[in-house]
């Protein structure tokens, strides 16, 4: 296993915060900064430094424009450092709030000097986990420094580090820290929860957040589908419980979730021995539980989550898509682009909407009834929130001249050569209701016209060239008006050449694909679902005889560009 030798901190204008040796004599920081700079940008997240004495490896992440380093000497685990970094800097947001600034950072030096001591011992990392860093690290507190800035003592005193020490260097030797909780009978059962939590109101809310992922072709044949989701958990219940959470899709968990993750927290033997089922003991507040892959063409997702369609070829249940026209006009200049909605994600329901109290899978027992989107995007009546369609652009596009939209505003960026055509959600519904279409959906259209180098030239009176081999080689016309052929009028077969040669010159303007982005609420690409929710009151501690926790749900699909259509 892999040591920790020292970690520095460095603020946006690269000056330095902070300096913690844990073990050995690693390089100094006013000697790796430099040699860390130096390397073009973007940097690498590691660096190897072979004119250091030793050669040393340098570690680094950016995290709200701070600089996190550390130095390794010795062979370790790169992917342990890095992981190491990234939770001192999520424990910092924990303790200072987030963005992490350097004035939060030089205004709680104890703070920082004792979260860092006991994240790490002798180099070796014993304790992350924000839950149990409570437990041993008091947090900072706004009447403890007003009383520190006037030279008052504060409710607990500090135990940074010797006087000689400056603030800027914590030294390696683990100072004496204060344990708010050191008697062992309070203590904490499981790392990753705090003890003695108390919570007026028991609650225990479920976010499952998938973001998709497709690739559609000039037929609109998928090339490729995944969805990858998270399952974020907030519980906010008194005492140890141990929670049963069961999950189930259509085609099966087994073949539809790939590639899953887990929280400490997350029993694997009842996993791996009935799928679907997490069984473990939550940290308080919120975290997350799982995260997964799916594969929406695969065999049994590919049968579970298409729809019907008259073509033979069945087709992805995507709730927007796009197709792009290109090569349109008597020019070849001009676009179209289609932007398709799904009519199953209109958002409305024959049924009545549920009460504030009601549920929005009536399937689970025991949960907590709405989804917490308000009167739309519920599971029976998924909702699409707002829609932006990207159309990235050549390099050699000069400018987009009448840009029209159906709907929405769509706006010509020059400097990310691409266009962008906005639909908020009160335009989308209004859409959706409008349509007539049936099966086939709500459509908008967007056009536009492209200009070329040489068109842009010509619109604003640029230079003409004389196609002549020499400046000072000319024809003198020594032939009177009367003896002069006569001029003959370009015929249309003139008109459809040159027609056609500037069909071909626009034809590498056009644009090669769109990428659409939204949200729906309600609604999951995988179709995975939470069955239900369940305490267990016999391996339960300190909840209370009686106290049934409050549960919740909210399923959201999201997409980031992550809709391509390409032509």
């Amino acid at each position: 296993m892999g040591t920790i030798e020292a970690l520095y901190i460095f603020d946006e204008h690269n000056t330095l915060l902070l300096e913690h040796n844990y073990t050995g004599r690693p390089p100094p920081s006013s000697t790796l900064l430099p040699l860390y700079l130096s390397h073009p940008s973007p940097r690498p997240s590691l660096v190897y430094l072979p004119n250091t004495n030793p050669p040393t490896l340098l570690y680094s992440i950016i995290q709200d424009q701070l600089l996190f380093l550390s130095p390794c000497t010795t062979d370790t685990e790169p992917l342990q450092v890095l992981e190491f970094l990234h939770r001192v800097a999520d424990a910092l947001e924990d303790f200072l709030g987030s963005p992490l600034l350097a004035s939060r950072v030089e205004g709680c030096y104890d703070v920082v000097a004792q979260l860092l001591s006991e994240m790490v011992d002798g180099g070796v990392v014993s304790c992350t986990e924000p839950n149990a860093l409570r437990d041993v690290v008091e947090a900072p507190s706004f009447m403890k420094n007003l009383l520190g800035g006037v030279g008052l003592p504060s409710t607990t005193p500090s135990s940074l580090a010797p006087s000689n020490t400056t603030p800027f260097s914590l030294g390696s030797t683990r100072p004496s820290l204060p344990r708010p909780n050191s008697n062992p009978n309070t203590a904490s059962p499981v790392p990753w929860r705090r003890a003695n939590v108390r919570h007026t109101s028991n609650e225990l809310y479920v976010d499952i957040v998938e973001t998709l992922h497709v690739t559609l072709s000039p037929s609109d044949r998928p090339l490729a589908a995944i969805s990858n989701g998270t399952i974020a958990f907030t519980a906010k219940v008194s005492g140890v419980p141990d929670l049963l959470l069961q999950l189930s899709c259509p085609g099966g968990i087994n073949n539809a979730i790939a590639l899953p993750v887990f929280h400490p927290c997350v029993r694997l033997n009842r996993w791996k021995e009935r799928p679907g089922e997490l069984s473990f003991v939550p940290p308080d507040g919120r975290f997350v539980l799982t995260g997964y892959e799916v594969d929406l063409l695969g065999d049994a997702a590919l049968a579970a989550f298409t729809t019907s369609s008259k073509t033979p070829q069945p087709k992805l249940n995507i709730p927007a898509t796009a197709t792009i026209l290109t090569s349109l006009g008597p020019s070849g200049s001009d676009f179209e682009v289609r932007l398709s909605l799904n009519p199953r994600f209109m958002g409305k329901s024959a049924s009545p909407l549920p009460s504030a109290t009601g549920s929005s899978f009536p399937r689970a027992p025991g949960l907590g009834r709405g989804t917490g989107f308000g009167s739309q995007g519920t599971t029976a009546a998924p909702s699409i929130e707002e829609i932006v369609v990207h159309v990235p652009l050549p390099g050699s596009v000069r400018n987009i001249v009448d840009l029209r939209a159906s709907r929405g505003d769509a706006t010509y960026m020059p400097v990310e050569k691409g266009i962008e055509w906005r639909i908020n959600t009160r335009e989308v519904s209004a859409l959706m209701s409008s349509d007539r279409g049936g099966d086939l959906g709500a459509v908008a259209t967007l056009r536009g016209t492209v200009v070329g180098a040489d068109e842009d030239a010509e619109l604003e009176g640029g230079p003409v060239e004389f196609p002549t081999s020499s400046p000072y080689e000319y024809e003198e016309d020594t032939s009177s008006s009367y003896q002069a052929p006569d001029v003959e009028k370009p015929s249309e077969k003139d008109g459809e050449q040159q027609n056609a040669r500037k069909v071909k010159q626009n034809k590498v303007l056009m644009p090669s694909c769109a990428m659409v982005s939204f949200s729906v609420k309600g609604w999951l690409a995988s179709g995975i679902r939470v069955e239900s929710l369940m305490v267990d009151q016999k391996r339960s501690k300190g909840l209370g005889a009686g106290v049934t926790p409050y549960k919740g749900v909210k399923y959201l699909c999201v997409s980031r560009k992550g809709v391509e259509s390409r032509c």
